[in-house]
């Protein structure tokens, strides 16, 4: 068999219809025919058919079976197999944009230096719940040279096995981590203003969103202590201020309750609120560049300083569990979609 174009690197865990979608994106990608692409689904032990689906699709299909799965552990296992220099990962719950790899691949040909290219990943039903409309902005970044990628991303199969892959320890923040030692031997990420991924988060419940936060906030302590006193000290900054502000929102809200309470009155509360309110305005306008609607704007906003209370927590179970010699499982929000 010759030598694909492009490897592409699907991982999930009991995605159900939403891996269908997935597959059947990678068919219609624009610039590719058939036996140009080699289809790779890494599986975690689902039990809803993903592996045989997979297969119906004309993928290799890899089944993980490991005590405390990771997407890292997923990714490895699948560029390892992959026979072309260029990987496309992508996540079961995501559906490709038919022209993106071609854009994407445009500058990893001019230039060398860049070994990850990503783009805008955005949600397919941002109407189903609050939690989506929310997080959907959450996927939009500026273009340009980028200090890590997400985990829909086309890399160089070389700058992999350079760095040996992601790593598989960690259950959440491994782009970034393994992106940070590619950018050590001195390549570069870019981030481009092209379509990459339609996603589908199926949040509509508070204690998923809480759960996805706790995990952002876990990634932040491990991967900014695992680099602390190195010359390039990731997310330090990011957790420093993050604590402060978890802290502080959730320190707050108690006072103004047990004042409010104490004295009979709504006033503390009032304050508290109004604080909220102001300082939720200015993310708002901070933002304006992500979305024209004045509606979603301002619930990013309110969402850019709440969320800081369970990333905060996920931050001291993260220390908690090192005090005590814990290893966490995987943190998972999102429920199976069985066939």
């Amino acid at each position: 068999m010759s030598t694909p174009a492009i490897s592409v690197v699907v991982i999930g865990r009991n995605e159900g219809q939403r891996l269908a979608r997935c597959l059947e994106s990678i068919r219609l990608m624009r610039g590719f025919d058939g036996e140009s692409i080699q289809i790779i689904y890494v599986d975690s032990a689902s039990k809803d058919g993903s592996p045989e689906l997979a297969s119906t699709y004309g993928a290799e299909v890899i089944i993980v079976h490991a005590e405390r799965p990771t997407a890292a552990l997923g990714r490895n296992a699948g560029w390892r197999v992959a026979k072309s220099e260029f990987v496309l990962f992508l996540d079961g719950d995501t559906v490709l944009h038919p022209d993106f790899v071609k854009a994407a691949s445009e500058p990893m040909l001019q230039d060398a230096s860049i070994v990850a290219v990503w783009g805008h990943r955005r949600e397919i039903h941002p109407e189903v719940s609050i939690y989506n409309r929310i997080l959907d902005l959450d996927w939009v970044y500026a273009p340009g040279i980028a200090e890590f990628c997400g985990g829909d991303v086309l890399m160089r199969r070389r700058a992999l096995e350079q760095v040996d892959g992601y790593d598989n320890e960690l259950i959440a923040g491994e782009e970034p981590e393994m992106c940070r030692r590619m950018r050590a031997r001195g390549y570069r990420i870019l981030h481009v203003d092209h379509p990459m991924t339609g996603h589908d988060l199926q949040m509509t419940r508070l204690s998923q969103y809480w759960k996805r936060a706790t995990r952002a906030g876990h990634a932040f302590a491990e991967i900014s202590r695992r680099f602390r006193n190195s010359d390039d000290p990731a997310w330090e900054t990011d957790r420093k201020r993050n604590l402060l502000r978890g802290i502080f929102w959730a320190a707050s809200l108690a006072i103004a309750l047990i004042v409010s309470a104490l004295r009979f009155t709504l006033l503390p509360l009032a304050l508290w609120s109004a604080l909220l309110i102001a300082l939720s305005l200015r993310s708002a306008w901070k933002s304006r560049w992500k979305s024209h609607d004045v509606v979603t704007l301002l619930l990013y906003g309110v969402h850019s300083h709440l969320q800081q209370i369970p990333i905060c927590i996920g931050q001291l179970r993260y220390a908690l569990d090192q005090r005590r010699g814990n290893r966490r499982a995987l943190i998972e929000y999102k429920e199976s979609d069985g066939i």
